[in-house]
């Protein structure tokens, strides 16, 4: 500023003075850009710088330069870290820009760090900056310990209105819970969420529900749902402690052991049926041989019977029956047809026709 006052001076008393000298123009030249750019960079990281100073931030202009060459949202640094001092969180800057380059939700995890600290919270910055690059929501997941979750079991976007169960005499239950959660920041990275509890107490509702002797029973003391549930433990391995869990809802069903039975007796019929079919099968094939050995045996007695003339004719030509003894026979069968016929039994005597 001097050597520019200089030159002016010197141009005012001597107008020839700066075309003698054209180096000392090109200087105050140098001079004056620089001047500019000094007074552009002030007037631009004055506010801030001011801001941080005032509030014991100690984010020098140096600093936001540097940071704005880096391509880092100094602005916001500086605001968060303004908040952070304010709420007494001890974080420094390079761990903000660490962050921040990381791709990381800086504003997210101040914010949750600060909640913490108000809360009396053990929650360091390094890591909330873990959670939130693990991709969890560290913010929520602050304001989650702080105000517990109300989930609803089972889950409604999921297609399903209701948990069903079975008690031990046959009828049915249906249930609807509601899980008070509050999250566990030191279980956050790995643990799991939201499903696997829903799932957990879905399975230990319906498991209680079935260890029931009566239906009646769980109607008259829902409550002792919620004692069985909560005594397994179904939050371990998990981001989140269960508070409670309460029977929001339960109503009766159908009687599925009545239906079972039904089914049950429906398909003993049925077989018993197909056994009986079988049978009768097996019947019919039998009568069927047996009639078939009727006439074979039929055939065999009309066969012997044929043979009886030829016996007798036999006989006579052999001589050992006469003329008398064959009219003795005659006679001995005409009277036998008339006892026959006297007794009612009309017998008819093939063997009569044959000797005929």
């Amino acid at each position: 500023m001097n050597a520019l006052l200089f030159a002016q001076i010197q141009a005012q008393q001597n107008p020839g003075f700066v075309a003698e000298h054209p180096l000392l123009l090109v200087v105050l030249l140098v001079v004056a850009m620089g001047c500019l750019i000094v007074l552009f960079v002030f007037f631009n990281f004055v506010q801030l710088w001011i801001q941080s100073f005032l509030t014991g931030a100690k984010i020098g202009i140096v600093d936001m330069v540097r940071m704005k060459l880096c391509k880092v949202d100094y602005a916001m640094i500086v605001r968060q870290k303004i908040a952070l001092v304010q709420a007494g969180v001890k974080v420094s800057t390079q761990e903000m820009e660490a962050h921040y380059l990381s791709r990381g939700n800086v504003q997210r995890v101040a914010g949750a760090v600060i909640a913490a600290h108000k809360a009396g919270m053990d929650l360091p910055w390094r890591v909330a900056a873990a959670i939130d690059l693990a991709g969890r929501d560290i913010y929520e997941a602050v304001k989650r310990s702080v105000d517990p979750k109300v989930i609803d079991c089972p889950d409604p976007s999921k297609g399903r209105a209701t948990l069903d169960g079975v008690c031990k005499n046959g009828i049915q239950l249906k249930a609807r819970a509601r899980v008070t959660v509050r999250t566990k920041l030191d279980r956050l990275v790995g643990g799991a969420t939201e499903e696997t509890i829903i799932a957990r107490v879905g399975e230990g509702i319906v498991k209680a529900i079935g260890s029931a002797e009566h239906h009646t029973d769980v109607l008259a003391n829902p409550n002792l749902i919620s004692q069985a549930v909560l005594r397994n433990s179904l939050d371990s391995q998990t981001a989140f402690e269960i508070v409670s869990i309460d029977v929001a809802e339960i109503d009766v069903g159908q009687n599925i052991g009545a239906n079972l039975q039904a089914d049950q007796a429906a398909a003993d019929l049925r077989v018993a049926q197909a056994n009986a079919e079988k049978r009768r099968a097996l019947a019919v094939a039998l009568e069927q041989e047996m009639r078939a050995k009727v006439e074979e045996n039929r055939a065999q007695v009309v066969l012997a019977e044929a043979e009886v003339p030829r016996a007798i004719a036999q006989a006579f030509r052999d001589g050992h029956l006469g003329v008398m003894d064959y009219y003795n026979l005659k006679n001995l069968q005409a009277d036998t047809q008339m006892r026959s016929a006297i007794s009612g039994a009309g017998t008819n005597d093939r063997s009569d026709r044959n000797l005929a």
